[in-house]
């Protein structure tokens, strides 16, 4: 079995149609939630991301087959005044868990992440997905918190 991890390339056709085929995947899955890409997303997503110039995908390819997927989003920790990653999306195909790639995914995304001096990755996962907080606390991952007194910080959103 060859595997093979790598920074995407937007403007590498193979690399955007890749990129897009394990996301709609993804969306699919109950984790994603169950819905597939909209048409809108899967035809402008790769021109959209070209456009954002922090954004940051490392593919998986397991014996030249698409594998895996992580999108990342660099931000800013005004604490810390450095750069911040988010890990925005994990992905493995079902054909092929259970064989570590998101761990060495993960590795790709920390070597990325300290290339660009950045002081910490964030993300977040459904208190549900056992599979992926696992993974994440063997990658290093844990709770943030200020302190304990007020608990961990909770992620929201407020759709527009």
């Amino acid at each position: 079995m060859s595997v093979e991890i790598l920074q995407a390339d937007y403007t590498n056709p193979q690399h955007a149609e890749d990129l897009v085929t394990l996301l709609n995947g993804y969306a699919l899955d109950p984790m994603g939630g169950g819905q597939a890409l909209s048409e809108y997303t899967q035809q402008n997503l790769v021109a959209a991301l070209i456009n954002t110039p922090n954004a940051v995908s490392v593919l998986c390819y397991v014996d030249g087959k698409p594998a895996g997927l992580i999108n990342c989003f660099q931000g800013f920790s005004t604490f810390k005044c450095k750069p911040i990653l988010n890990i925005h999306d994990v992905t493995v195909n079902s054909e092929f868990r259970g064989l570590g790639l998101s761990m060495k995914m993960m590795e790709k995304v920390e070597s990325i992440a300290k290339e660009r001096g950045v002081c910490k990755l964030t993300l977040e996962v459904l208190e549900g997905n056992v599979v992926a907080k696992n993974a994440y606390i063997k990658f290093g991952f844990a709770g943030y918190e200020l302190d304990p007194e007020m608990g961990k910080a909770m992620f929201w959103e407020k759709v527009l």
